[in-house]
């Protein structure tokens, strides 16, 4: 597992659905929602996102736009991936468009969605 690298999420869908399309194992943490101030401290204590490289991949709604605003001030060297609004959710989101989200940020996807 790539213990440096690790991606943050709203929901359980979306979760399942990034380890659906990605060929590495990597840490992917669910939110379900957005956070008070003493769950995001849990968070990033619990797995020490201030030392590691983290990802945001949530939903292009109203929800998911607040949370990724959260992130970006708790965590501002977090990197942002960014689903197509017409799709509005990760987890609605299809596989090959997932795929190329992922690509453009380096991680290695299953062949099957690459075409």
């Amino acid at each position: 597992m790539d213990r440096e690298r690790i991606v943050i999420v709203e929901g359980i869908t979306d979760k399942k659905k990034l380890k659906k399309v990605l060929d590495e194992d990597i840490e992917i943490i669910c939110t379900h929602g957005t956070l008070g101030v003493e769950r995001m401290e849990e968070l990033i204590f619990d797995f020490n996102l201030d030392d590691r490289t983290v990802y945001i991949l949530v939903d292009e709604d109203d929800s998911g736009n607040k949370l990724r605003k959260q992130l970006t001030e708790e965590l501002p060297h977090a990197e942002h991936i960014y689903i197509d609004k017409a799709f509005r959710e990760v987890a609605a989101t299809p596989e090959p468009e997932l795929a190329r989200a992922l690509l453009s940020r380096h991680f290695s996807v299953k062949p099957i969605y690459l075409i």
